[in-house]
This record gives C-alpha cells, sequence and structure tokens, in this order.
C-alpha cells in the first residue's frame, strides 16, 4: 500500500473514548513515495520516512495551534500554523499527523498528490482552510 490520505480509523475510535485532548503534543512527519502509511496506520513510525539530515528530523515537527471549529454540521480540527523546514534538501510525497503525548497514535494520513522537492530552500506543508468542504480533519 502507497501513502493513502484519510484520517486513520483508530483515531475515529480514540475520539469517542476522550484519548485526544488539546493539551497534548500533536507532530507531523513526512514520507517519500515509497512509504507505506494511510488510514489503517495506528501509530508513527520511522520505517520509510524521510532520512535524518538536509533539513529534516525523523519524528517531524511540532504542530502549533490546535483548534477545533464547526462549519454547519461539520466539526474541523485544524492546526493554525502550517509546518515548515527551512534550508530543506529533501523530497516527500505525504505525510502522518500523530499524537506524542498519547504513545504516538496516529491522526490522520496526508498524500501531497505527487512528489514535493525542496532544494536549499523551505518545504512547507499548507493546510487547508478549516471549512466544513476543505478541512484537515474533519467529522460531519
Amino acid at each position: 500500500m502507497p501513502i493513502t490520505a484519510g484520517v486513520c480509523h483508530s483515531f475515529k475510535q480514540d475520539v469517542l473514548t476522550g484519548v485526544h485532548v488539546a493539551g497534548d503534543t500533536y507532530k507531523i512527519a513526512l514520507y517519500p513515495t515509497a512509504a507505506t502509511v494511510g488510514p489503517t496506520t495506528t501509530t508513527y513510525s520511522s520505517t520509510g520516512e524521510v532520512a535524518n539530515g538536509n533539513g529534516y528530523t525523523t519524528g517531524g515537527q511540532n504542530l502549533v495551534g490546535f483548534s477545533v471549529t464547526l462549519d454547519t454540521n461539520t466539526a474541523i480540527l485544524d492546526f493554525t500554523t502550517d509546518p515548515s523546514w527551512p534550508a530543506a534538501s529533501f523530497t516527500a510525497r505525504g505525510a502522518l499527523i500523530y499524537n506524542s503525548t498519547k504513545t504516538n497514535k496516529a491522526v490522520a494520513v496526508l498524500d501531497f498528490g505527487t512528489d514535493v522537492t525542496a532544494t536549499n530552500g523551505t518545504f512547507t506543508v499548507t493546510f487547508p482552510a478549516a471549512t466544513a468542504a476543505a478541512g484537515l480533519i474533519r467529522i460531519g
């Protein structure tokens, strides 16, 4: 299975049991095309992750600005600051958002749709607007 976008199945169950909360530390890790992550991923793993170095640190980085909103009948989990890696020289195809406070439990997988490469520049993951139609993580 290549990178497949979606909210992780285990996260959906965890939400209903109150596992994930606003004060937890959420992170985003980057993966190249050959990685195998998707909605069935249950925890973060460095296996297949973008290599450490060249502006990237294994495990990714903390996400900033945890925010929950409601748009009509859809709840949206968002992070208000787009993560970026300055002075980056690497390629990624997708990302895993995970909760490092809760034993690295997986939240969602992003598929960029193509390989994205930065060469001595800033690599930024731009999150969509927090709306019912486009929000990063939606329950509705």
